[in-house]
């Protein structure tokens, strides 16, 4: 069975996860760190791109994001492929390819979905146990989303401009909702949409989602069809 085209609507908000070949890094240290962060940011601005949430860990790389075009991911992707991973190769006297075949994606209905998959992405570091606070780890948006730190090449999504009227308040939400417990249900949903290439939303979602694209967008039934029985003769 063909391989399904990577689900890519745009002007809607999409998670994307690119992982390192079997797990190996993609950054050793800060510099390397540094120079990732580069790339995303030259490379989203070169490809219509809106990043609004990321994390950066040693082995992968997550992001929340909006293309302006279908294009718009595959050409963020393989701009940082082209200007990050020679460098990561040449400075780390390594070859071949750096990623685990095509990074994964899925839409979401963004007013449910986008503070929960914020919350999961940048709890990341803490979950693999590398901090106990996000705050703590220096390779995430959630500094910015919590007002320690701004990060001009980020845009911020209407669901987070929605959590106050003023920065303070947006910050001082934010970081309430981080100290919240995340529904472990919500995190496997998102995670097994982004795993699978599925949209995640309501079915009203979904239904509009299909008058923007021909793919599909649902799993296909299994098996043969089932047989009509024959018309019986007059």
């Amino acid at each position: 069975m063909a391989r399904l085209p990577r689900l890519v609507v745009p002007n809607h908000l999409h998670h994307i996860v690119a992982r390192g070949n079997n797990d190996q890094p993609i950054v050793l240290d800060d510099a390397d760190c540094q120079h990732f962060l580069s790339s995303l940011r030259d490379s989203a601005q070169r490809s219509g791109v809106a990043i609004h949430a990321y994390v950066l860990m040693p082995s992968r790389v997550q992001l929340m994001a909006t293309p302006s075009d279908a294009e718009g991911l595959g050409k963020l992707m393989q701009a940082i492929g082209r200007h990050y991973v020679p460098y990561f190769n040449a400075r780390h006297s390594r070859s071949g390819n750096l990623w685990e075949g095509r990074f994964r994606a899925t839409v979401m209905e963004a007013d449910t979905y986008f503070l929960a998959c914020a919350q999961l992405i940048e709890q990341q570091p803490v979950v693999a146990g590398i901090v106990s606070d996000p705050l703590s780890y220096t390779w995430s948006s959630y500094a910015h989303h919590s007002g320690a730190q701004r990060e001009v090449w980020l845009a911020d999504h209407p669901a987070y401009w929605a959590l106050g009227n003023t920065p303070f308040e947006r910050e001082a939400a934010y970081q309430q909702l981080a100290q919240a417990t995340g529904s472990s249900e919500l995190t496997a949903e998102i995670e097994a949409a982004t795993r699978k290439a599925w949209p995640l939303g309501s079915d009203e979602f979904r239904r509009r989602l299909g008058k923007l694209t021909d793919r599909r967008l649902e799993p296909a039934q299994r098996g043969r069809p089932r047989k009509q029985p024959a018309a019986e003769s007059s």
